[in-house]
């Protein structure tokens, strides 16, 4: 088995790799680990908004050859960023946000085709939570065509809060639900605005749902019960783009 290039394990290592501010995605330590180390790596996870899993060592064994001293850390293929310092930025520049927010997407694959839209459709940044999401990976980025090397994705410990502070600067938060009765071709869609998608299984979680601005759903005809994610993404996302095309906010890259 080939070693992975995006893991670093054993108990410095995992320490050294974040308190330079390396930029990783998750940390997992081996179930059990009682004692200092335990408490220092936690603390260090925290600092820096990194989750942490507890796994079993037969798991971690399975992720690398070398003595892993019960901790493995998997590097993020680009550094995570925040909302307070994109949306500034955003209005520095003159421009008018248009952010996707992912509550519990957890497959890199439905990331990576997101993100790929995303970059198209001229969307600023993907916000994610630091639990249960899908990450920065290797994977996802492959996924992506590339669009997760360039497109900033800000990971949040909050989705309530984060939701709050992007209204507080003026962004409309928008939620799919399906149980929404208000229809995507009901809405406006330019101004500064974030769209949320939740799984396609569970929906967006209640808190968030709550702080939303509103609520809605793409009509459909069809018997299934919802768009995949990642579809789903490219409708709203396309729907958006048209608005701000129609209204100058942004222009086709082809007419430039």
């Amino acid at each position: 088995m080939k070693q992975r290039e995006d893991l670093i394990y054993g108990r410095h290592p995992v320490l050294e790799a974040l308190a330079a501010g390396q930029p990783v995605d998750k940390v997992y330590l081996q179930q059990g680990t009682r004692g200092e180390f335990e408490k220092e790596l936690r603390a260090a996870c925290k600092l820096h908004g990194v989750p942490m899993t507890l796994i079993p060592q037969a798991k971690l064994q399975r992720m690398v050859r070398g003595n892993h001293q019960g901790v493995v850390a998997q590097l993020a293929a680009a550094r995570y960023q925040q909302v307070s310092d994109v949306l500034p930025q955003l209005y520095e520049r003159g421009e008018t946000p248009l952010l996707l927010l992912l509550d519990g997407v957890t497959d890199v694959r439905n990331l990576g085709a997101i993100a790929r839209s995303a970059e198209v459709c001229g969307a600023h940044t993907i916000i994610i939570p630091q639990k249960n999401s899908a990450g920065l990976t290797a994977d996802a980025v492959k996924s992506s065509a590339g669009a997760l090397s360039r497109l900033p994705v800000c990971r949040e410990k909050s989705l309530v809060n984060t939701v709050q502070e992007l209204q507080l600067n003026g962004v409309r938060v928008i939620a799919s639900d399906l149980a929404a009765e208000r229809q995507l071709h009901e809405l406006d869609l330019s101004g500064p605005l974030c769209i949320v998608l939740g799984a396609e299984d569970e929906g967006i979680s209640t808190g968030v749902a709550r702080a939303a601005d509103l609520t809605f759903r793409i009509p459909q005809v069809g018997s299934l019960n919802s768009f995949n994610v990642s579809v789903a993404a490219g409708i709203l996302l396309f729907e958006a783009m048209k608005v701000r095309l129609a209204a100058g906010i942004v222009s086709d890259a082809n007419d430039l």
